[in-house]
């Protein structure tokens, strides 16, 4: 079953326990994935993208997986 729930910064930083500021920092720096859709300049990323993302970076062995 796919997630398609639209996470902005706040929900991406509360999955991973880090503050939304530090979520736009990865952003700016490319290391998040490329936004699965804007609306009015926001981006927003799939929940499932997320979890792709979060399952991909290094040292995530203690990372929440839900």
């Amino acid at each position: 079953m796919t997630d398609r729930r639209l996470w902005s910064y706040k929900e991406i930083a509360a999955h991973i326990r880090v503050q939304p500021d530090t979520v736009r920092s990865y952003r700016k720096h490319g290391l998040l994935p490329p936004p699965d859709h804007v609306e009015s300049g926001r981006p927003y990323w799939y929940a499932d993208t997320v979890r792709a993302w979060v399952a991909s970076r290094p040292g995530n062995r203690n990372r929440r997986t839900d």
